[in-house]
């Protein structure tokens, strides 16, 4: 191995280490947690070394971004793969936006808890357009022509995905709990899978509503 191929090597792997050290601080402690500082002093490294690799705190949060996109995207496209209903396709996908984020609650959080990505980031994020796309294909394959205006694919998507992250959202921050009433983890699990399930018939049955006053 050449010089300059060695000097590379070395060079991904400290750029590794410091998004695997970041990684474990923000598990172990939370997003409050993270830091250049922090991160500098856990692999023993100056804080200069950092920038090196990362322009700020922002490049670094942005390569957990692109992660966290391609793991939901993958597991929608794994969700939707064998589901030739385009309804049934949207159900199991919003089971499986579910799952991922209680699954990982850190990349989620990151994701859409932090702020909802500006354009400059999604258009560095390619994963963001897969996440759509691989839910609005669903939905535009539920609608069929017909004689009233064009259906709106991309005015469903947000509210299915705004409906998915409302509910995400209400049961991370225990909102979601009926005053007065304790339940068990089981019976509070099973009432938010209610929930969800009761929330996606509702968004699917709309559409095909929609699609039959449209065809008729």
């Amino acid at each position: 191995m050449g010089i300059t191929d060695r000097k590379l090597r070395q060079k991904e792997e400290v750029r590794a280490s410091i998004l695997d050290t970041a990684w474990e601080m923000v598990v172990a402690e939370g997003w409050q947690s993270f830091s250049i500082r922090k991160i500098a002093d856990a692999i023993e490294y100056s804080v200069p070394v950092i920038y090196s690799h990362f322009e700020n705190k922002d490049a670094i949060l942005l390569e957990f971004n692109k992660k966290g996109f391609q793991l939901l995207t993958e597991a929608l496209k794994e969700a939707k793969t064998g589901q030739q209903d385009p309804a049934e396709q949207l159900r199991v996908m919003g089971r499986a936006y579910w799952n991922f984020a209680f699954d990982n609650k850190e990349y989620y959080q990151l994701m859409f808890g932090l702020g909802i990505p500006t354009c400059d980031v999604v258009n560095k994020i390619p994963a963001i357009s897969s996440f759509s796309e691989v839910i609005t294909s669903s939905i535009v394959a539920m609608a069929q022509p017909g004689k009233k205006p064009a259906f709106n694919a991309f005015l469903k998507y947000k509210s299915f995905w705004s409906m998915l992250h409302g509910l995400v959202s209400i049961n991370m921050s225990k909102l979601g709990s009926e005053p007065g009433r304790q339940l068990t983890g089981s019976e509070d699990e099973e009432l938010q899978q209610m929930v969800l399930e009761d929330v996606m018939c509702s968004f699917i049955r709309g559409i095909q509503a929609m699609e039959k006053e449209r065809t008729d």
